[in-house]
């Protein structure tokens, strides 16, 4: 339509930095070989809509990390330890355990990821690791104050870290990725995405690093209730200032990002456009089907003419999931394990 071809229209001259009011039929563009305007864009002087997807997409990637799910990983042998579990072959065992529940979940997250949509499974994530986090600190502190082998506590503890495991899996670890790159317009999207990896990086470095220094002050179980109540501000973030963005077009985008808390009206106003739109569509085809004789002779009805067919699932990219994944089963954890006996 001819409303769809302005705005396509639109995202380009925003992406490539000519002005809207431009009609001229060729346009001359400075380049900017090294994107100083981006950054100042990003950092000096960012619009109400940049500036909400900035802070969307460091927080995002702050939080992936700071809830402490690497810790969990690094140090699963030493976690499984301090619950009770000393046979070497057993903790190479629930470390394996660790691994296939990453491999699962990830697998599971790529189906539900265009299905549910990213803000569902966000807090479902997050609000989920609150529970497992603090529970997991619970059972250690109670193994921790106790002489004897408490089998209920240790089933507990090591059940608390598989689904820490997959309840992030499934949510934040695959998302905060996602999200951070769609929502940057075209012109902001490779510095953004920098911005982004850069703050996951050093929050990951910063939580494993200085994580046998905090249990060792506060005690693991002490620990865990810490990262615990990270989680529960992580999940308050996603709720107050991420809006969904499944299947939002980028000019849908600009609609949705501007107000860091006020942004659900524009989210009402944003689906009653799209039903609208979706219902004059309908009409229009609904005529169509009835004045062109080639649908006649089927007797289709409108059900039998999708008009917004799903895309098929990047075969690629899946394949690709489960490689990494594999990977990290075949040689991440075994070393880790055993540097982590090395250690001991």
């Amino acid at each position: 339509t001819k409303e769809e071809a302005r705005g396509r229209l639109s995202d380009i001259k925003a992406a490539a930095g000519i002005p809207e009011d431009c009609t001229d039929d060729i346009v001359q563009v400075q380049k900017q070989t090294h994107g100083e305007g981006v950054w100042k864009e990003l950092f000096l002087h960012p619009t109400p809509v940049v500036r909400h997807v900035l802070i969307c997409a460091i927080g995002i990637h702050f939080f992936q990390q700071a809830i402490g799910l690497d810790s969990v990983v690094l140090y699963s042998p030493r976690i499984f330890e301090k619950a009770g579990i000393t046979s070497s072959d057993h903790k190479l065992l629930a470390t394996i355990a660790i691994g296939l529940s990453k491999t699962i979940f990830i697998l599971v997250a790529t189906f539900l990821l265009d299905k549910i949509g990213r803000r569902p499974l966000l807090l479902i994530s997050s609000g989920g690791m609150v529970v497992i986090l603090a529970t997991l600190g619970f059972s250690l502190t109670i193994i921790g104050h106790s002489d004897n082998k408490i089998t209920w506590a240790v089933g507990l503890c090591i059940t608390m870290v598989l689904s820490s495991v997959a309840v992030f899996s499934i949510g934040m670890g695959p998302i905060a990725w996602v999200y951070s790159t769609e929502i940057f317009p075209l012109r902001l999207r490779a510095q953004g995405a920098s911005i982004g990896v850069a703050v996951n990086r050093v929050t990951s470095g910063v939580i494993s690093m200085t994580y046998i220094s905090l249990y060792e002050a506060i005690t693991i179980g002490g620990a865990f209730f810490l990262y615990a109540g990270v989680a529960l501000v992580a999940f308050f973030f996603f709720f107050t200032f991420l809006p969904e963005t499944q299947g939002k077009t980028l000019e849908e985008m600009e609609w949705l990002f501007g107000k860091l808390v006020g942004w659900r009206e524009e989210a009402q106003k944003l689906k009653r456009k799209r039903k609208m739109n979706e219902a004059n569509h309908q009409i229009q085809l609904g005529n169509n089907l009835t004045t062109d004789r080639r649908f006649a002779v089927d007797n289709k009805t409108l059900a039998d003419f999708e008009v917004l067919k799903k895309p098929k699932r990047n075969k690629f990219a899946f394949a690709c999931a489960i490689l990494a994944s594999l990977a990290s089963i075949l040689l991440g954890y075994g070393e880790l394990f055993s540097f982590s006996l090395r250690v001991d």
